[in-house]
């Protein structure tokens, strides 16, 4: 009787532990939601109080002002396009790495591998100084480069290690049928990794969505900058209007929460697939 009523008051004091936590991660974003709707004055009365009266035109200031129409633009290009390539190439690379045995192959598969292991930043300025020389600084497929090339790591050891744990037989089945190589990669192997297919969609737009220092460095154009960029010119010399800065903040936030609720589910699901699979 005393075990039993010892380990409900155990996982009441657990779940109340966890139900704080989760407050403490979600009032963040509630916060800055109802910030975004409050004037300058109120939010320096009392930063936690809700707005009296709802404020839409800080959105309006944010969009018209703040140009974060063009900033969004700019973002979701660079985002969409270098995880079209990430997944594309990280796929085909991947599947030839795991089904075919050559020369080198290990050799490419570690230097992919090692990839995940540099620190990204470290590499700014040997990368500005390259393209600088070349003559790829503030063009539009600027920042598609660096994505993609630091995107394909993840993308290629999450495609591998799914595929490896697919069966062969299913392609030597569609070989007999008469299944070309391509067929069978894109309409055959293809739709099964979409566990994978998902995680690395996810991880590779929040991490272009997100990223900051290159979209820094590399472009200089006002027409070419990003949303990281972008929420900087909220920031005045003196003050900074905080209002019109959770406005921004909610809009670039909004696209990264509709795709996370989208395929949330499949996040572990991709980690882990090719770990439990037979």
């Amino acid at each position: 009787m005393k075990n039993n009523i010892l380990k409900k008051i155990l996982q009441l004091i657990l779940n109340i532990l966890m139900l704080a936590f989760s407050i403490t991660c979600i009032f963040p974003l509630v916060w800055m939601l109802y910030s975004s709707l409050k004037t300058k004055q109120e939010f320096a009365l009392n930063i936690i109080s809700l707005p009296k009266v709802l404020h839409f035109d800080n959105y309006l200031a944010a969009i018209k002002v703040g140009k974060m129409h063009l900033f969004f633009g700019n973002s979701i290009f660079n985002s969409v396009v270098s995880v079209v390539f990430i997944i594309v190439i990280g796929f085909v690379v991947a599947y030839f790495l795991s089904r075919y045995k050559f020369k080198g192959r290990n050799l490419i598969y570690v230097l992919f591998l090692f990839g995940m292991l540099v620190p990204i930043h470290s590499l700014l300025i040997p990368i500005f100084i390259q393209f600088k020389v070349v003559g790829l600084l503030d063009q539009r497929y600027t920042l598609l480069l660096p994505y993609v090339a630091f995107g394909l790591p993840m993308a290629i050891f999450l495609f591998e290690s799914f595929i490896k744990s697919t069966p062969v037989e299913i392609e030597e089945a569609a070989y007999l049928d008469g299944g070309s190589t391509g067929t069978i990669i894109f309409r055959i192997i293809f739709p099964i990794c979409r566990p994978v297919l998902s995680t690395t969609l996810i991880l590779s737009f929040l991490n272009s969505w997100n990223e900051f220092p290159f979209a820094l460095i590399l472009l200089r154009k006002q027409s070419l900058k990003t949303i990281p960029i972008g929420l900087s010119n909220f920031n005045g010399q003196y003050t900074v209007n905080y209002p019109q800065l959770m406005a921004a903040m909610v809009i670039a936030v909004l696209p990264v929460i509709v795709l996370y609720l989208l395929f949330s589910k499949r996040i572990i699901e991709g980690m882990t697939a090719g770990s439990v699979k037979g």
